[in-house]
């Protein structure tokens, strides 16, 4: 039976993380040291945007839609991941695979036709 120091396995990984953080700072600290810095000036600081001076709120907002449109790619691409498995299990799982899935898509269809017609996808 072969007994293991569990302290020397605690200074080894002690070693490791103090190593890793002095890297980390030097490496940190010398970047900061060598980058080129040039100076701000009011041009440099002044916002731009086309030329033109800015004008507006720099908030904008977008339309419920975008959002919509983004959770029926979300919905239709996990449809996929889910169904490509199943396609390649099919003779596995037998009528009660199929059953299952026939159910999922059922649900998914039904969530389309709603989603068209509140207009979603026009």
């Amino acid at each position: 039976m072969v007994l293991v120091n569990t302290n020397m396995e605690y200074l080894q990984l002690t070693v490791f993380c103090i190593l890793s953080i002095i890297l980390a700072t030097f490496l940190l600290l010398l970047s900061y040291g060598v980058s080129y810095k040039k100076k701000n000036d009011t041009e440099k600081l002044s916002s731009y945007e086309c030329g033109f001076d800015p004008f507006g709120t720099g908030v904008s907002t977008f339309e419920v839609h975008f959002y919509i449109v983004g959770i029926l790619f979300i919905i239709f691409d996990l449809e996929i991941v889910f169904l490509y498995p199943w396609a390649i299990h099919l003779g596995i799982l037998g009528g009660s695979g199929f059953c299952a899935v026939v159910i999922f898509l059922a649900i998914l269809t039904v969530g389309f036709i709603y989603e068209w017609q509140k207009g979603a996808l026009d």
